[in-house]
C-alpha cells in the first residue's frame, strides 16, 4: 500500500472517530449530575456549540489550558492522550467533593468547574472537542447564561 493510501486511510479513520461524538456525549453526564442536585437539565444550543468548536479549533494548535474571554461560562480539559469526552466531563463533576453548599465554597481543591455544571440558572450548553497538533485532545463546554457569581449559591 502506498503512503498516500495509507495516509488518506489513516485521516478518514481520525475523521470518523472525531465524527461519533454527539451533543448527548455532553449532555448526559452534564445533566446526570444536575439531577444529583434536583435542577433542571441542560438543552444542546447550536450557538453556543458553534462558539466552543471555533474556540477549541483555536486552541488546537498548543492546547493550553487558557479560558476564551467570551460571554459565556466555560470549562475546558485537557490530555496527553485520547480523552473521551464524558472523562472531561466526569473530572469536572468529581470537584462536588471539594464544594461545601453550606459554606458556598471550595474545601480541599478546586470545585467551580463543578459548580458551573450545576449552575441553577444556566440553560444552555454547547461543547466542543479537538486533537491537539502535539499529540492530545482539548475540550471545551460553553454555558449560557453562565454561572460562578460571587457570593450566589449555584443551586
Amino acid at each position: 500500500m502506498s503512503f498516500l493510501k495509507v495516509l488518506t486511510l489513516v485521516a478518514l479513520l481520525f475523521h470518523v472517530s472525531l465524527a461519533h461524538i454527539s451533543p448527548e456525549d455532553y449532555l448526559t453526564p452534564h445533566n446526570a449530575a444536575r439531577a444529583e442536585v434536583n435542577v433542571e437539565p441542560l438543552v444542546w444550543d447550536d450557538k453556543v456549540a458553534a462558539y466552543a468548536s471555533d474556540y477549541a479549533k483555536q486552541r488546537a494548535g498548543d492546547c493550553a489550558l487558557v479560558h476564551s474571554t467570551g460571554s459565556y461560562g466555560e470549562n475546558i480539559a485537557m490530555s496527553f492522550g485520547d480523552l473521551a469526552v464524558k472523562d472531561a466531563v466526569n473530572m469536572w463533576v468529581s470537584e462536588m467533593s471539594n464544594y461545601d453548599h453550606e459554606s458556598n465554597s471550595c474545601r480541599g481543591g478546586q470545585c467551580l468547574h463543578y459548580t458551573q455544571v450545576v449552575w441553577a440558572s444556566t440553560a444552555r450548553l454547547g461543547c466542543a472537542s479537538v486533537s491537539c497538533a502535539a499529540g492530545g485532545t482539548f475540550v471545551v463546554c460553553s454555558y449560557d447564561p453562565p454561572g460562578n457569581y460571587a457570593g450566589q449559591l449555584p443551586y
